[in-house]
Parts: structure tokens; C-alpha cells; sequence
């Protein structure tokens, strides 16, 4: 299970002006843990104003650069990001989980693939990070890169991004989309959305001809993208996405289940004995059906679990179900071979069945 470890701070870079990067000194002890496949995230946890608050950041440095960094892009409201973006600073001591996540594909140096990405806001961090490693490590492969935006101030990786496309002259496309600031051409101007995707499909890049896709932004602009390249028969394999915040609201479309239904009548039960393995050590917990999730559950019994987002997202908080029956509120992270194959998002996951053993160490 993975564990949280201390890092100090290396620097606190200025991006725009609601947006910083944060790199942070590895020890060569904990080198192995920190390594990182491009498109990962780590989770970040820091006492604020007394509360325990951790998040997950995506790695925007590529693996070959030998660096940790991470973008943080301030929010209305967020605890953690306006205490990054106004007081974290070099020297800072952060808790730091080791990476995660699977929005990536295999590299390989005699691949000649084409790769295409849609990106919003802060969802460049993760895309940056997938760029720099596919330029880098498959000389023979092309990237095009749709990157959405307000205006042209609150393009993250502005210079990084144009320094790329100098480099890459022949092998890198690059096409900012701005919401509130003419860029001087229609197709350009607005949001990322179905109609645009399909203009864009028309007049920039053949979609038969991509080998991979990668989305990374609201769920609104994932949803209109992915309908559009489905329309234009895009097999869904080729398309990887990461929502980089936690949904507000369920979502029937994306509801997902234990891999079966309740051992008795497939009704819902009025409460439940759950037993919990973390490391080894099991531990008992009664939990109402229509209560507490069974990682807030746990977590009031004492119980140290993994969790990061809440919000179905990251797979911080994945277990398995060894016995009995539990249904998902949200799932936005595990594929349904998992889901098949027994494991949950503990965060959403409610007991359907009287007796139910989850374990994390699988």
C-alpha cells in the first residue's frame, strides 16, 4: 500500500498568475519509489489552518529530466491550491505519496505513432509531461496538441510550449483555443466542444490516422470530445482521458458495480459487518447501507487507510472485495476488468450484502 513520505520543497515557480509549479528534492534512498511513467500524479498533503487536506497533483516534468514537479493551479475555495500558489515556499516540507496513475501508454524509440491531445486549463500539466517523453523518446512519432484556454494569460507552460514547438518544428503542432480573447480566427476562438472537435477533425488531422488520443480537462469538455471522435469512428481504445477535478455531481452514465450483485435478494441491506485488511491487520467495522462510505468508515474506526481525492478519481483509496457485495456511488478511475474483477473505490463503495471483507493489499 502506498505511504506517504516526507519531501522538502526544490522550488516554487511562477507559471501565470493563479498558477505554480512546485519541484521537490528526492532523496536517493526513496529514488526508486519517486521514479515515474509520464502522465502520472502524486498526492500532496499538508496540515492547513489545522485540517488534514490532501490532493493530487499531475506531474508536468518528463521522467528523463530528472526532476519531480508538479503544476497547482489556484481555485475558488481550494484549501490546497490557494496555500501553494500564496504562502508554500523552497525549504518546505510537504507529505508526498509516490506516483500513480495509468493515463499514458507504452513508449518505445521505433514507434512511428501519431498522437493527438485535447487539453483545458490545468489539464496541460499531465499532457505536458506525455509530450515532452513521446518528442524525446520516439524520434519517429508526431504530436498535435488542442489546448483550450481563457485568454492568452493563463496559458500554462506558455514558453515551455513554444520552446517544444521550436525544437520540434516537424513533429509538433500546437493550437491554442481561447474562450474570452479573439485570436483572430473563429476556429480558434471559443470552447473545446463537439463542434469544434469535428472542424478540427475535418480540417487539421485525419482521426483514422491517430494512434492515441489523450483528453485531460472538465468532464463537460472529455464527454463533447469523446462523443465527437466516437462519431468519427474512433475506437474507443485509442482514447485516454483524466479529469483533473472531482465531478460534483453523480453520474448514471459512469455508475459502476461490485463484480456481482448481493448474495441475497440484491436489495439493499440495512447495515453490515465489514471487515477491513490493511497490511496485514484486519479490523471490524458496522457500517449503515445508507451511511458512510466504507473508507469514511473506516477512517472514524481509527483504521489508516489510503485516500486522496474522495471524488472517484484517483484510485488512492482501490480495494478488493474478498467476500460479499458493495456497489459504487462513482467510479471515474477503475476499468470495468477491474470492477469484474472484484475491486472498488472504497470512497463511493456501500455494503450490499450482510458480510463483507475489503482488503487494500491486493
Amino acid at each position: 500500500m502506498a505511504r506517504f513520505h516526507d519531501l522538502e520543497v526544490k522550488d516554487v515557480r511562477e507559471e501565470t498568475s493563479d498558477t505554480v509549479s512546485v519541484a521537490f528534492n528526492v532523496p536517493e534512498e526513496l529514488s526508486d519509489a519517486f521514479s515515474f511513467i509520464q502522465g502520472q500524479y502524486i498526492t500532496l498533503r499538508a496540515e492547513i489552518s489545522g485540517e488534514d487536506v490532501r490532493r493530487s497533483y499531475s506531474i508536468c516534468s518528463a521522467p528523463k529530466e530528472g526532476e519531480l514537479r508538479v503544476a497547482i493551479k489556484k481555485v475558488d475555495g481550494g484549501k490546497f491550491s490557494t496555500y501553494a500558489n500564496e504562502e508554500l515556499k523552497a525549504g518546505d516540507v510537504l507529505k508526498v505519496m509516490p506516483p500513480q496513475g495509468r493515463f499514458y501508454t507504452e513508449l518505445d524509440q521505433n514507434n512511428a505513432k501519431h498522437y493527438v491531445a485535447f487539453a483545458a486549463g490545468s489539464g496541460i500539466t499531465p499532457v505536458m509531461s506525455i509530450m515532452k517523453s513521446v518528442l524525446t523518446e520516439e524520434p519517429k512519432s508526431n504530436f498535435t496538441l488542442f489546448y483550450g484556454n481563457k485568454n492568452t494569460g493563463s496559458i500554462i507552460f506558455k514558453e515551455d510550449i513554444e520552446d517544444l514547438k521550436n525544437a520540434y518544428v516537424d513533429r509538433l503542432s500546437v493550437y491554442h483555443v481561447l474562450s474570452r480573447e479573439n485570436p483572430g480566427a473563429d476556429l480558434f476562438y471559443g470552447r473545446i466542444d463537439e463542434e469544434k472537435c469535428g472542424r478540427f477533425c475535418q480540417m487539421l488531422f485525419d482521426p483514422a490516422g491517430v494512434d492515441e488520443y489523450f483528453l485531460c480537462g472538465p468532464e463537460a469538455m472529455i464527454k463533447l470530445v469523446t462523443n465527437e471522435l466516437e462519431a468519427q469512428k474512433v475506437d474507443k481504445k485509442r482514447i485516454h482521458y483524466e479529469l483533473f477535478t472531482s465531478p460534483d455531481q453523480p453520474n448514471a452514465a459512469q455508475h459502476a458495480t461490485s463484480r456481482k450483485k448481493s448474495k441475497s435478494t440484491g436489495e439493499k441491506v440495512d447495515s453490515a459487518e465489514v471487515k477491513v485488511i490493511v497490511d496485514g491487520e484486519e479490523s471490524i467495522i458496522n457500517i449503515a447501507s445508507d451511511g458512510d462510505s466504507i473508507l469514511d468508515a473506516a477512517l472514524k474506526a481509527g483504521v489508516d487507510v489510503p485516500f486522496a481525492c474522495k471524488g472517484a478519481v484517483c484510485m488512492t483509496c482501490r480495494g478488493k472485495i474478498l467476500e460479499g457485495d458493495a456497489e459504487m456511488e462513482k467510479n471515474y478511475a477503475l476499468l470495468d476488468e477491474e470492477v469484474e474483477q472484484g475491486y472498488i473505490l472504497t470512497c463511493q463503495s456501500h455494503p450490499t450484502s450482510k458480510n463483507v471483507t475489503v482488503s487494500f493489499d491486493e
